[in-house]
């Protein structure tokens, strides 16, 4: 490491960020010291004795000299000296993480904003561990490198074929016009062949949702590539169904079946509220859509007079809560619950709420998209049981499976 001295005289003059991390900097004048120390001890470890001591004459391998080696970092290239051995065994473990880039403070930024901290924390954090002080601008430019990876995300090319996608939406404040407005902001979670999930992109809408927008987010989807989707599950989104058989006329669309009990008990007083749920279980859990029929047909003649707007709202949406009737049981639980990316939305709003109102479209798609790639990050295995569901599907949709 640098003599101590050497460091507290280096930070003596330190005026201003650029001081510290400027091409002159103090971080540039140092870390080169620092790494070649670093790496000098790594070959110590790596010989098991240290330098100039006696027993390295005995022990089959020993110290060789230097060789420069360039290695990027966030202040520009730097030239350090690499101890190496004299067999040629030694290989740094430390400069595998500078292979490309060392920008360890705007990726510990990065991240922490991935996080959903607030740009003050960020600041709070980095003067705890680094001693630094850095302005807001400084952080929004840093974040700001990741816009072409969000652009290149939001764009990138599909699947042709997707058996299953969840359509749902977040709303966060944001500042338009020199107005804060509430914005939806638009969430497409897909479930592939091989039963792995992933976001398909975020659409920040002007809050008039309807068929028009919903046409723009379809074509888009079609417009990178997918030429088919089976199954759409759907929180009874307005306009969505229109806007999908549009472009895909032979999706099956599926209502949510929670989100239309939750409508539907806001309608029943609570003292009756536990006998109406077990009347709409006999509805949602019948075998079969011919038995569902009689149930809706018994909750009619049992409670119409007292709440039939919570009934009405069945039977108007009828053919679209019911689809998952055609499928076996292992498919009907994935489409008549939007839970999944329900999931994914609650981990977006503990992100987000940090956030009171974002100044920018831009400032929404960069935090999303970071967050987005620090939850997939736990997507790695495919759905529980996928091998058994893509087989039922694979039966059902023999003649789309090979478009």
């Amino acid at each position: 490491m640098p003599a101590a001295e050497t460091v507290v005289e280096e930070l003596g003059k330190v005026k201003n960020i650029n001081d510290f991390f400027g091409k002159d900097g103090i971080f540039a004048k140092l870390f080169s010291t620092t790494i070649e120390k670093m790496v000098e001890a790594e070959l110590t470890d790596h010989l098991g004795y240290p330098k100039h001591d006696p027993k390295g004459k005995l022990s089959g391998n020993s110290r060789n000299g230097s060789y420069n080696r360039s290695i990027r970092t966030s202040v520009g290239d730097q030239e350090i000296a690499v101890a190496r051995d004299r067999n040629g065994e030694f290989s740094p473990a430390l400069l595998k993480r500078y292979a490309t880039s060392s920008n360890e403070i705007e990726d510990k930024i990065t991240a922490l904003y991935a996080k959903g901290m607030s740009v003050a924390d960020i600041q709070a954090l980095l003067a705890d561990t680094y001693g630094i002080d850095i302005s807001p601008t400084l952080i929004s430019t840093i974040t700001a490198k990741i816009m072409p990876l969000v652009d290149e995300w939001q764009n990138r090319s599909l699947e042709r074929i997707y058996p299953i996608i969840y359509l749902d939406c977040i709303h966060i404040k944001l500042k338009r016009d020199h107005r804060i407005q509430a914005a939806p902001v638009y969430v497409c979670l897909s479930v592939d062949l091989e039963g792995r999930k992933d976001i398909l992109g975020h659409w920040i809408g002007d809050g008039a949702e309807g068929a028009n927008f919903w046409l723009s987010v379809v074509t888009d989807l079609q417009t990178r590539g997918v030429e088919d989707i089976w199954i759409a599950a759907v929180d009874g989104l307005s306009g969505f169904k229109d806007a999908i058989v549009s472009i895909f006329p032979k999706t099956i669309v599926q209502r949510c079946i929670i989100h239309q009990i939750r409508n539907s008990l806001k309608y029943v007083s609570w003292k009756d509220k536990k006998t109406f749920m077990t009347d709409l279980k006999a509805i949602y859990q019948a075998p079969n859509k011919e038995m569902a029929e009689t149930a809706l047909f018994a909750l009619s003649e049992k409670w119409s007079d007292k709440y039939k707007i919570a009934i009405k709202s069945w039977e108007n949406n009828w053919d679209d809560l019911t689809s998952y009737f055609e499928f076996p049981t292992g498919i009907r639980r994935l489409m008549y619950t939007t839970n999944t990316i329900e999931s994914y939305n609650r981990q977006l709003r503990k992100v987000i709420k940090s956030k009171a109102v974002f100044p920018t479209e831009e400032s929404v798609r960069k935090m999303l998209y970071l967050a987005t790639h620090d939850i997939m990050k736990k997507w790695s295995l495919p759905i529980h049981n996928w091998s058994q569901i893509l087989n039922q599907l694979a039966i059902r949709f023999e003649d789309r499976l090979h478009i």
